[in-house]
């Protein structure tokens, strides 16, 4: 039987690269991108300032503790998902077998694709080649017999790497490599495992029976398995989006329905400006509403036919949230989110009658100038902001 070839392909601080690319004033700087309230969030950090010890989900302020001459940027989520579109595409053109798992990063089953394209290596660099030409974006791959591999391989010769695991270098390779990077062994995990001696997957391949299953109870087969680089799970192809949201953290707990309203109708149009630059349409809306004692409730409402129109989304988040108002009058909201779910490509031609294709121009018409001048280039009549309105954190789900 034919060894499995999978790619993992990893776009190097994909967010932080496409500003980069597009405004080259930031070239060499170390750039953030992410929200840059009190409760901010790093989304993506430029290699530049991961010198400093930025991360990705770092807390805004801790990063800006570290690296306070950091350029900080917000996130334009239609730009990545147009940019991720073209890298997607590039997968395509060498196998249909391609999972994505978030806008940069994918797993590629090129195994029957060697027939004609030749050894699965030269599929990589191909791919990689094929990515700076056309985006002038680089990315990191990962070859190997299975995903969990393919995945750690990817991220050893970071940036714009390659690295092939294979029966000939496995051990020499994952031995050495420390537990933290294990999947399913977590922050609060790790300190236990590592009282117990194990510290690198050597270690945990080597452990005796008993002390995993102290450490691990029923899984404690299946986590020695993958130390030992074993993962039967197959590549699965064209995995369906299955949601497309935006939601505010608030520095500042608000109160104010007009404040409410001004957030919910960004957090509104941004959402839909995501679904149309995935191409999709949507059947149900939901609003997620935060409490300052952190209970979270959602609300949502579905209708036909499915939609991408940006007047419809806010009209029925402003009356969940309307509607959610009534039952918690008097609570203050810490977050506050606009999600779209039940997902299908757009259809060809016009989808929603006269009324409503006047709409979608519109929506078009906007994205494109947005596309060009950023999104601050045109803003809807909704959106201007309320008197007292409060700052926040503003990121994608």
């Amino acid at each position: 039987m034919t060894a499995r070839a999978i790619l993992h392909v990893d776009m190097d601080a994909f967010y932080a690269s496409v500003e980069v690319r597009d405004d080259p004033r930031l070239a060499g700087k170390p750039v953030i991108v992410g929200g840059t309230g009190n409760r901010g969030v790093v989304a993506a950090a430029s290699y530049e300032v991961r010198k400093y010890g930025v991360r990705s989900a770092m807390p805004m302020r801790d990063a800006l503790r570290r690296c306070p001459q950091a350029v900080c940027i917000r996130p334009r989520m239609a730009r990545y998902a147009q940019v991720s579109r073209q890298v997607f595409g590039i997968f395509h053109e060498f196998t249909p077998e391609v999972e994505g798992l978030s806008l940069d990063e994918a797993f590629l089953d090129v195994t029957a694709s060697q027939r004609l394209l030749g050894p699965a290596e030269n599929i990589a660099r191909r791919i990689k080649s094929q990515i700076v030409a056309r985006t002038g974006l680089t990315a990191s791959v990962g070859l190997a017999p299975n995903k969990l591999l393919a995945k750690i391989a990817s991220d050893l010769n970071k940036p714009d790497g390659f690295c092939r695991i294979d029966a000939d270098n496995l051990r020499a390779v994952l031995d050495p490599l420390p537990i933290g990077r294990l999947g399913g062994i977590g922050p609060k995990t790790l300190p236990r495992v590592q009282s117990a001696g194990i510290h690198t997957f050597g270690d945990l391949r080597a452990a005796a029976d008993d002390t995993l299953r102290r450490l691990f109870g029923k899984e404690a087969t299946l986590v020695r398995a993958r130390a030992c680089g074993i993962d039967a799970r197959p590549v699965v192809a064209d995995r369906d989006e299955k949601s497309i949201s935006s939601e505010e953290t608030f520095d500042i707990d608000l109160h104010s329905p007009a404040e409410l309203n001004t957030h919910l109708t960004r957090l509104a149009d941004k959402t839909a400006s995501r679904l149309r630059a995935a191409q999709l349409t949507a059947r149900v809306v939901v609003v997620k509403v935060r409490r300052a004692d952190f209970t979270t409730h959602t609300r949502r409402h579905s209708f036909e036919p499915p939609t991408t129109d940006t007047a419809l989304i806010i009209e029925m988040a402003r009356r969940l949230l309307a509607a959610w108002r009534d039952e918690y009058p008097d609570w203050p909201v810490r977050l506050l989110g606009v999600g779209v779910s039940q997902l299908a490509p757009t259809a060809q031609g016009e989808l929603f009658g006269a009324g409503s294709v006047q709409t979608s121009r519109q929506d078009a018409a906007i994205d494109a100038i947005r596309q060009r001048f950023g999104s601050q280039g045109i803003m809807r009549g909704g959106l201007l902001p309320a008197r007292s309105e409060a700052r926040t954190r503003r990121g994608g789900a």
